[in-house]
């Protein structure tokens, strides 16, 4: 991987190269390349990725890919909302009543689920570097990753209800799969994980230490590449391994009991009363409370309802279904609304609509899941392929 100081100042959103490794095999490295938006994910980043991704996996001299962020702040702190606002606020003014006719939100999701999906399908092994501030989009981007590397700076989250989404990219399919009822309270809480708690809940595979980045690059460049893709599987992990360091427990773990006797049931309503009332001293629990709280209602309703549709179907399916539910929060949703509190206005008092949770009811998140397509004219209907079954690293 390319250190930050070796790295060449470049507008390119995504800067590519490639290192021959011992052997004459090759090894493609992106790097997200937008420091001072913490690599917030764009859509020329979807387009530049996706058409290097596939490029890479059909070069037969390529053995892996590398997926890390410049700088040391971020590997990506989530997608660009600013572009958004701007077309959510278009769509709103012109009057549009189809979601559809908000063709850069269209856009947008569209390349970026697709690069998500390819991560997640690819057959060569993909080494996402997940240092510093991993979020939403960039949760995205790692999750699917054969090998998901964490480091002792490394901060994950679904933060979507303070902007007034829901956890998208795929975290309807990821988050109940976090132990017991996580995957519930990271939806509704937005709260932190850090290394520890990263691997707890399924979302990384390996703690390594960031001054060992350069290091792992060199063994990676000096191992016995092959054309066969389960056998470079296999030396990925084994130079990984050799590097790797315990992380310790972190909150999510530690409070992983109650946690689970906080978000037990299907009853949305009875969860939150749960978490709004509990009584404790610990700084984490007090943050993700009061997250909750100040969250839209709305994106508390559509995370609980698209756990509950998502947990046991195909990833693709999923995928399908979150981009009608995200083009529909773009149009009437109050993604626009959170955007312009948190990083427009910045006055942090949303006007969230509905205000309240029993005006958000299971009724009322019915509409975003209705599609204007047919299932076969669905712009992502041809996510056909089945992910392989992750191995652990």
């Amino acid at each position: 991987m390319t250190r930050e100081t070796d790295i060449v100042v470049d507008e390119a959103p995504v800067l590519f190269e490639e290192r021959v490794a011992a052997n004459g095999m090759r090894i493609g490295i992106a790097t997200l390349n937008a420091p001072r938006t913490l690599n917030g994910f764009s859509l020329p980043m979807a387009h530049l990725l996706l058409e290097k991704l596939r490029t890479w996996a059909t070069d037969d001299g390529v053995a892996m890919v590398v997926l890390q962020g410049a700088g040391e702040k971020a590997f990506c702190a989530g997608g660009d909302l600013h572009s958004l606002y701007q077309s959510m606020l278009a769509y709103r003014q012109a009057g549009h009543a189809d979601i559809r006719q908000n063709a850069y939100a269209a856009e947008f999701f569209d390349v970026e689920y697709r690069v998500d999906y390819l991560i997640h399908a690819y057959a060569k092994p993909i080494l996402c570097w997940g240092h510093g501030i991993v979020m939403g989009g960039g949760i995205g981007l790692m999750s699917g990753a054969s090998h998901r590397v964490v480091t002792e700076r490394s901060k994950l989250a679904f933060p979507e209800i303070t902007v007034g989404l829901f956890p998208d990219v795929g975290g309807s399919w990821l988050l109940p799969r976090v132990p017991g009822n996580g995957g519930r309270f990271l939806a509704l809480t937005g709260a932190l994980l850090n290394p520890g708690d990263a691997l707890f809940a399924g979302l990384a595979d390996l703690h390594v230490a960031e001054s060992h980045r350069g290091d792992v690059l060199d063994a990676l460049l000096a191992a016995g590449w092959e054309a066969d893709c389960n056998a470079n599987h296999h030396h990925l992990t084994t130079v990984l391994q050799r590097f790797a360091s315990e992380a310790a427990p972190g909150p999510l773990q530690r409070n992983a009991g109650l946690v689970d006797v906080l978000c037990d049931g299907d009853d949305l309503e009875k969860i939150v009363d749960r978490i709004t009332a509990m009584e404790s001293e610990d700084a984490w629990l007090q943050a993700a409370q009061k997250t909750l709280a100040a969250g839209a209602p709305g994106s508390a309703r559509l995370a609980f309802a698209l756990q509950a549709r998502c947990a046991d179907e195909p990833l693709a399916d999923v995928y399908r279904l979150e981009y009608v539910a995200a083009l529909h929060c773009a149009a009437h949703g109050d993604f626009a609304e959170g955007i312009r509190a948190l990083l427009v206005d910045k006055d942090r008092t949303p006007q969230w609509n509905p205000a309240t949770l029993s005006d958000a009811s299971a009724a009322w998140a019915e509409d975003f899941f209705i599609s204007p397509w047919p299932a076969d004219q669905h712009p992502l209907a041809d996510l056909e392929a089945t992910p392989p079954e992750r191995t652990p690293a």
